[in-house]
């Protein structure tokens, strides 16, 4: 039996899929937004974390 015919039987299971787009969008939009607005300083230090080792 195809994991599809699991899906079929739960209601709502359309929403789902929706849901979890909707996080995912929001989650880049705010990473993309919280990078625009950080201190340019701040970055330049994560950025040489790795060389200061």
């Amino acid at each position: 039996m195809k994991f599809i015919t699991y899906l079929k039987t739960i209601d709502s299971v359309t929403i789902y899929p929706l849901v979890t787009l909707a996080l995912f969008v929001l989650f880049f939009f705010v990473v993309i937004l919280w990078v625009s607005k950080a201190n340019k300083n701040y970055i330049e230090n994560a950025k040489n974390i790795p060389l200061n080792d």
